[in-house]
């Protein structure tokens, strides 16, 4: 997969869709923001969520952060690996640090998303 490819929301979530489906996780800006993650809560299965709903957080050591899903649906797979190796997510953030996968229930909300090169801007202005 590349950056390219997938869709961002503002809080810095990546989202890679594919029909109904989408692998979330969180971008290399914020990881890089956050420094060394050190714990990853994990959404429940099964968890049905709205767009904007806080649905775990990340904890680096300087700081948490909560994780907020940019899409509404259900929570159908979670990665378990993360409760071992949450640095994961500052190694690999766009592949082994996913963090979960929903079921998409309003498509309407994808074209709320930005695109990598509107993400690109995003950042930079709140660099500036």
């Amino acid at each position: 997969m590349s950056v390219e490819s997938l869709v961002y929301s503002k809080d810095h979530m990546w989202a890679d869709v594919k029909g109904d489906k989408a692998k979330l996780g969180i971008t290399d800006y914020a990881q890089n923001e956050l420094g060394d993650i050190v714990f990853v809560e994990l959404p429940e299965i099964g968890k049905k969520v709205n767009k904007g709903d806080v649905i775990g957080s990340i904890e680096s050591v300087k700081s948490v952060s909560d994780l907020v899903t940019p899409l509404s649906g259900e929570v159908i797979e979670a990665n378990k690996a993360l409760e071992d190796a949450a640095d994961t997510v500052n190694k690999d953030p766009y592949g082994d640090g996913w963090i979960f996968v929903i079921k998409i229930t309003n498509q309407d909300e994808l074209g709320e998303l930005l695109d990598h090169a509107k993400y690109t801007e995003h950042t930079e202005s709140e660099m500036a």
